[in-house]
């Protein structure tokens, strides 16, 4: 989680959402996949950190499954994401700070809870969760501060 953490400060620094993810084939500990949020840099809505984090390790591993490999990120999966994931059969998903918003593990549509859910992950929240949500907290109040000091 601490290497999410470390891509999650660096999109933060990119000007974007600081959300990072990484996957790892706990069998070998080998990282297999990483990501960092970056919709705004990519001008592509789908660049979550865990849609990116897939496709590095789909590339790295050349497969579409990702059966048996745990996915790390510092911030609930939203629903896209807990779809990627599902259609990906990642074996483990782990977060740090929950998202009430746009959560969809634990809140919202609670997605792998789904009857319609064909691939459902170990899921477990709360992994280094302040540090996670203490960045998020960060980032979003000096937006705020930027975008009021620009109002007046």
């Amino acid at each position: 989680m601490s290497m999410a953490l470390d891509l999650a400060q660096a999109a933060a620094q990119a000007g974007e959402v600081p959300v990072g993810a990484v996957i790892v084939d706990e069998s070998t500990g080998k990282v297999v996949g990483r990501g960092q949020n970056g919709p705004i840099t990519a001008h592509d809505p789908t660049a979550h950190a865990e849609i990116v984090a897939l496709r590095d390790a789909a590339a790295t591993l050349q497969n579409y499954r990702l059966t048996d490999l745990t996915l790390y990120v510092t911030l609930e999966p939203c629903a896209m994401c807990a779809g990627a994931i599902s259609h990906a059969r990642i074996g483990r998903v782990v977060w740090g700070a929950d998202d009430p918003k746009g959560g969809a593990v634990v809140h919202g549509g609670r997605f792998f809870d789904q009857p319609t859910c064909h691939w459902r992950p170990a899921a477990e929240g709360g992994v280094l969760a302040e540090p996670a949500a203490d960045a998020l907290r960060a980032f979003f109040r000096a937006r705020r501060g930027t975008r009021t000091a620009t109002m007046r």
